[in-house]
């Protein structure tokens, strides 16, 4: 069961930081390498609790769908998305915000099983753990540059 922590200082609001990461629009904007599309449920806008998300994605090199529903909600503290359908045995992602000061701490924290018990374990060790990380790391990086920015306004519409 591997846990992945990152933590990243943006130089704005904790209230933008935190739509900011509940984005449907942002995250596609983040996934494009691996065109991760809202397939189903919210599909755009911003995730509140109790709503899920259907995801369709390619993740080495195969067509992927993932469902996560919204299971804790305090804005702009932290959201809480599990998975209910999809290919990992299970996962959980804390997204957490801290006011800091000048900006915001953002804290992720992933937390999931992969499926195929001792195989899964060891695809973990050798490829998945570190291709997750990235890929958290490149969607926080476009949270940090849209939120320090003017991008923001365009998908807040604010």
């Amino acid at each position: 069961m591997p846990i992945i922590e990152t933590k990243l200082h943006i130089k704005a609001p904790i209230e933008r930081c935190f739509d900011l990461a509940r984005s449907i629009d942002l995250h596609q904007i983040s996934t494009s390498k691996t065109r991760e599309k809202a397939v189903a449920g919210v599909t755009y806008g911003l995730i509140r609790k109790g709503e899920s998300v259907t995801w369709r994605a390619n993740h080495f090199g195969m067509r992927q769908s993932l469902t996560v529903e919204i299971t804790a909600f305090d804005r702009p503290n932290y959201f809480v998305d599990e998975m209910v359908k999809g290919t990992f045995k299970r996962f959980r992602h804390e997204h957490r915000f801290k006011k800091v000061e000048n900006g915001t701490s953002m804290i992720d924290i992933f937390d999931y099983t992969s499926p195929f018990g001792w195989l899964g374990d060891i695809f973990d060790f050798l490829i998945l753990k570190r291709y997750m990380r990235r890929f958290l790391r490149v969607r926080n990086q476009v949270i940090k540059e849209y939120a320090e920015s003017e991008l923001w306004k365009d998908i807040l519409n604010l």
